[in-house]
């Protein structure tokens, strides 16, 4: 069940490229009134024109200030859900339709609705990588910025519902030594990291420090000297007085903490196979060729219904209310 539309008017992309597409973008923006918000997961050019880049809570704040009658969203489709929840009346595109997420189609709305029903009286708290349809299902939304907090907020006696990440869900019940109840979501990005081969580096760099989001598995969470949201493995790593460090994330991050600490070596945490499968194959799927042409046809474009959306909104809001 899936009740947020994702429609691209005009499927071609007619002519030819201009040949300075940062100049032909700057010059859209300006045509628009437009404001182009970037994952740190996006690749390096399109970090380098966005208006604003940042991590999930960061990206719905900016979302909820901006005064742009156009969202450029260079993410995945659950962050210009979230940016369209915020903006109804604004035109917010997403530069590829098939720019999803692991993690939020590993909680389908009918599973979860049958889920809930099963634990009555749980307060169901989201992580906010999940489809606008289990936003509007949930009490609260949260990020991996805010989870911790939020769920401290919230009474001891009142039984909570955590979805969809088990291993964030984990991660907040090893920190508040609250019972939760898991949905057994998971990102396969963050599930890939092998933890022999980190192990392996900490011996080949015995000066590095390992960083890691806590959507990895505990396996690998256990070598961390510094766990947090991409915006706080980014802080960490500006304060912190090691001069190399192993990053278990996406590494996307890399770009701004390269751009942020020129000084400092940053070594990307290795997945369990030969692969790149430690790079998100759905915030790739992004170009700069491709915001250029949803900018130029604008599309395509996010919608969904009003009901989702005012249902959505209401959890959504409360995580902004609880995050101050």
């Amino acid at each position: 069940m899936f009740t947020t539309v994702l429609a691209q008017r005009n499927k071609t992309q007619p002519g030819e490229l201009p040949l300075d597409l940062f100049a032909a973008i700057e010059s859209l923006k300006k045509e628009l009134n437009a404001v182009i918000l970037a994952h740190y997961y996006q690749e390096p050019d399109i970090q380098d024109i966005a208006d604003f880049i940042g991590d999930s809570l960061q990206l719905a704040k900016a979302a909820e200030k901006t005064n742009a009658d156009v969202i450029v969203f260079a993410g995945v489709h659950f962050m210009a859900e979230t940016a369209k929840i915020l903006n109804p009346d604004k035109l917010v595109l997403l530069p590829d339709l098939d720019a999803g997420c692991s993690l939020a189609d590993s909680c389908p709305a009918e599973a979860f609705a049958a889920f809930k029903a099963a634990h009555p009286n749980h307060l169901v708290v989201s992580y906010i990588n999940c489809s606008a349809d289990i936003k509007a299902m949930s009490d609260i939304i949260c990020t991996s910025s805010n989870a911790v907090k939020i769920v401290q907020q919230i009474p001891k006696e009142q039984p909570i519902i955590f979805a969809p990440d088990r291993n964030l869900g984990r991660y907040v019940m090893e920190q508040t030594g609250r019972d939760l109840v898991l949905w057994q979501g998971s990102c396969i990005v963050h599930e890939t990291f092998s933890e022999k081969k980190i192990v392996q580096l900490k011996i080949a760099y015995p000066e590095a420090e390992a960083i890691a989001h806590p959507e990895c598995e505990s396996s690998v969470l256990r070598h961390a000297s510094f766990i947090g949201s991409t915006a706080a493995l980014l802080k960490y790593c500006q304060q912190s007085n090691a001069k190399e460090f192993i990053v278990a994330t996406e590494p996307g991050i890399i770009h701004q903490m390269q751009k942020l600490a020129p000084d400092k070596h940053f070594i990307p945490a290795p997945p369990v196979n030969n692969c790149n499968c430690n790079e998100c194959p759905f915030m790739r799927l992004n170009t700069l060729e491709k915001l250029y042409w949803a900018m130029k046809n604008r599309n395509p474009e996010i919608t969904m219904s009003e009901n989702i959306r005012l249902a959505a909104l209401r959890p959504i809001q409360k995580m902004l209310e609880m995050s101050v």
